[in-house]
């Protein structure tokens, strides 16, 4: 790896907790990883009809004279938004991304602006774009989180169109993430090479009930890459096999009225939701050998989630802190964790919480 354009990154896709980070905040050279933006405001599109996937898009003189890698498309052609799609996804297509980009923008500059408006919106706060396909500028810069802000996007926003991510072949032509071959628990995303930017992917993957989202960027080689990548992706499920399982909150309209701790819907590695209701609060029914947790979420600094770790720990008559850092629409968030409880003491410690305006969560081991 060279050290100038390295960075990786691993996250819990169900929590969003950042569980490996290597530079990920410095600005890197994107590649082909661009064009997962290029996609999602393709899908976005076709969710509000603007598109349809099986209407015929004409190709400029511009995009057929896109640098490889491409189709190969001609001046004045018509190619359906579905190969177009497709071509991007799976075979990573210059041309077929620039076509898409006039359709939605008028031009690849204008489209370029939408897909930097969309990474504001979605938290990618270092992100500029400036073409559709990732080709070499400047000006487009990214970081490693952001790139991880953009695949927890697509996979929350647009899993029904995620498939074409892990589409293995493409008109007889292989999928250029080798991973989908080797391994079965990566699902799909994409690669990216430039000079500048060494080699990039961006996988997810998924293994006993969980998923994980893994960026590396500046590779020395497609090789090493997808080596770094594949021990990277052990290591995530390593981690995450030795935390609580992840659990979805309900949204504040369903959350009954009660100032007890609330979680709902425990998702287990068979990736059942199980819910008990408990004096106005939804404990999980779940085996406690191994401890509860009691954790207050999305701190706005690392020294306040120590803060609010100790008073919890203290409130809880012991347990161990734990270190938890993941990322929200306006940057890094921390949470206050400790854990190694009893379900009686994590619920005695968050009772007595005085936290007014966030809700401290326990959770069954």
């Amino acid at each position: 790896m060279a050290e100038n354009r390295y960075a990786s990154i691993i996250v819990d896709a169900d929590t969003q907790e950042v569980l490996h980070a290597r530079q990920i905040d410095e600005l890197r050279y994107p590649a082909s990883l661009t064009k997962v933006m290029t996609l999602y405001l393709t899908f976005d599109a076709l969710d509000s009809g603007q598109l349809r996937l099986d209407q015929k898009l004409i190709v400029s003189k511009s995009a057929a004279r896109t640098p490889p890698v491409k189709m190969g498309l001609r001046a004045g052609q018509s190619v359906s938004v579905d190969t177009l799609i497709q071509a991007v996804a799976v075979r990573s297509s210059n041309d077929a991304a620039v076509v898409l980009a006039e359709a939605l923008g008028g031009s690849e500059a204008g489209f370029a602006d939408m897909m930097t408006a969309k990474a504001q919106q979605l938290g990618m706060q270092r992100t500029t774009f400036k073409t559709a396909n990732g080709l070499p500028h400047p000006d487009q810069k990214t970081t490693a989180r952001d790139m991880a802000k953009l695949a927890h996007a697509t996979l929350l926003n647009h899993k029904h169109r995620y498939y074409y991510f892990g589409q293995k072949s493409f008109r007889g032509k292989k999928n250029t993430n080798k991973l989908l071959a080797t391994r079965d628990d990566v699902d799909g995303f994409k690669t990216g090479y430039t000079r500048a930017s060494g080699y990039n992917l961006m996988v997810s993957a998924t293994r006993d009930g969980r998923r994980i989202i893994a960026i590396v960027l500046g590779g020395a080689s497609t090789d090493s890459r997808n080596q770094h990548m594949s021990d990277l992706i052990d290591r995530g499920f390593d981690v995450i096999g030795k935390q609580p399982p992840p659990v979805l909150i309900a949204d504040r309209a369903s959350v009954p009225t009660t100032d007890a701790p609330v979680i709902v819907n425990l998702r287990g590695t068979n990736s059942a939701l199980t819910p008990i209701q408990t004096s106005g609060a939804f404990i999980p029914s779940v085996n406690t050998a191994n401890g509860w947790t009691a954790q207050v979420r999305s701190l706005p600094s690392e020294a306040e989630a120590k803060e609010i770790a100790l008073s919890l720990q203290k409130l809880a008559g012991g347990g161990t802190i734990m270190a938890r850092s993941g990322f929200g629409a306006s940057g890094p968030v921390h949470h206050a964790q400790v854990t190694g409880l009893s379900a009686k003491s994590a619920r005695a410690a968050c009772n007595s919480l005085a936290l007014p305006g966030r809700r401290c969560l326990i959770i069954a081991p």
